[in-house]
């Protein structure tokens, strides 16, 4: 694997090249991959573009990407490492884009760290093209905070399951809403059974206790790939992270 040290780690934002944090790589990896060809062609908007991993995946296949974040020295980082993207510093609730100007925004993992959320949608459909798509990702609230009104997540302010993700963006206007759910494949359940029950906790609980990553985790997190998920429409609330397709 490739390093990336230009840009910190937070404990929130996931980069590439990083072996402790393949597993959380390939989560997000999978899901741009699925909307890639949603993309082609198209003149798309990530809104929360973070590192730039994501959206030089989708330069690959659509006619521009614009990157927009909040954060000056992830902006900084994704506009010097990844040239086919264009990057600037955005307020993702007001969003420095013209009405209709844009085939598809995409923002993955995002809208979860955003106190307006019901505003940030309506800027989405107000960039959007008539019959343009809307493709956004977040933690799915039941399985990501179980039992919880309020993130476990330091970095989120509020999570949502699949049912308020569909009617939030509804209620912005979008139509033809989908959700799909995001589940571990055969070979992440193998993992799973292996270490106690859950990859995920066994990685936090490493990170919590502040001890050195036994050696039988980190290669099994290192071995992680996109194909190791699945993504379908079955089962969305017990799903890991949850991604919605609407249209304008």
């Amino acid at each position: 694997m490739r390093t990336v040290t230009s840009l910190p780690l937070t404990g929130e934002r996931t980069v590439p090249g990083i072996a402790e944090e393949n597993y959380w790589f390939r989560r997000h990896e999978v899901v741009y991959a699925a909307i890639a060809p949603r993309c082609t062609g198209l003149d798309v908007l990530e809104a929360g573009c973070g590192e730039g991993y994501g959206a030089d995946l989708l330069a690959g296949v659509a006619r521009r990407v614009v990157g927009l974040d909040y954060d000056v020295p992830t902006a900084v980082h994704a506009a010097r490492r990844y040239p086919r993207v264009d990057v600037a510093r955005a307020n993702l609730v007001a969003l420095p884009v013209r009405d209709g100007a844009v085939g598809a925004v995409v923002s993955l993992q995002v809208i979860e760290h955003l106190w307006e959320q019901e505003r940030f949608l309506r800027e989405c459909r107000r960039v959007l093209a008539p019959g343009g798509a809307l493709l956004l990702s977040t933690p799915n609230r039941i399985t990501f905070s179980p039992g919880r009104d309020t993130p476990l997540n330091p970095f989120h302010t509020r999570e949502l399951s699949g049912s308020e993700l569909a009617g939030l963006v509804r209620d912005a206007g979008f139509a033809d809403v989908e959700v799909l759910g995001l589940h571990h494949g055969p070979r992440l359940r193998e993992l799973d059974a292996r270490h106690g029950g859950s990859i995920v906790d066994a990685q936090v609980a490493v990170v919590v206790d502040g001890n050195p990553w036994p050696a039988a985790l980190r290669a099994d997190v290192a071995s992680v790939t996109s194909a190791d998920f699945e993504l379908h429409g079955d089962d969305v609330d017990a799903s890991l992270d949850l991604l919605v397709l609407a249209r304008r």
